[in-house]
């Protein structure tokens, strides 16, 4: 399984400590999350960006993809886009909830559909585990690791127009043949009651949300 983990310049949270160790792969730092890289001592692969936000001293061993501030995509998007092309159909994502900035944890949201629509899946980690999940995934358990991370909280929310839930079970208040609405957030705060939730998709696209 070819892993891909992108460091963005947002909020690290409390969560990429413990995860990133067991979940070896490639690294990609989007210009000023190689500060995080650095702070947990990992060694990048790739770093993009146009260093609007990044000034320090940039390593000699890896390789260095520099990009100008007017430009369509985030550097964010841009590592997603490195990790795609080089063949990386796991990708995680760390530092991009965006912090105080709201419109940059939407964008990178936006980007998990882009990663899907290319073969990838993409999750969001940060102070919670956010992720895209539709049929072709089948039954997905949310995750092992969830009740030693503390994350009892589970949300699912319509990015389509229409989701049609066949099974949600091991939480709180489950469902079996629900369709969910975009426009109703029926799906918030849901919680884990389980060694862990599992969430069945039979149509459209659902954002699944994991907080403390």
């Amino acid at each position: 399984m070819k892993r891909c983990h992108i460091f963005a310049g947002g909020d690290l949270g409390d969560i990429a400590d413990y995860w990133f160790p067991n979940h070896h792969g490639f690294v990609i730092c989007a210009d000023s999350g190689y500060k995080h890289a650095k702070k947990l001592k990992i060694e990048p692969d790739v770093i993009v960006g146009d260093f609007d936000s990044y000034s320090g001293k940039l390593p000699n061993d890896c390789e260095i993809i520099r990009t100008v501030p007017e430009k369509d995509d985030t550097d964010t998007l841009m590592a997603v886009k490195i990790a795609i092309e080089r063949g990386y159909e796991h990708i995680y994502l760390y530092g991009a909830l965006g912090g105080a900035r709201f419109d940059h944890a939407f964008a990178n949201i936006q980007t998990m559909l882009y990663a899907r629509e290319h073969g990838a899946d993409l999750s969001l980690i940060g102070n919670g585990f956010i992720c895209v999940q539709g049929a072709d995934d089948g039954e997905v358990m949310y995750p092992e690791e969830s009740r030693r991370w503390g994350y009892k909280y589970l949300s699912v929310f319509a990015l389509t127009e229409t989701v049609r839930i066949s099974e949600l079970r091991g939480v709180k208040y489950p469902l079996t043949n629900y369709e969910m609405k975009q426009s109703f957030p029926i799906g918030v705060s849901n919680e884990i009651t389980g060694e862990a939730a599992f969430l069945t998709v039979e149509n459209g696209l659902a954002l699944v949300i994991q907080t403390k």
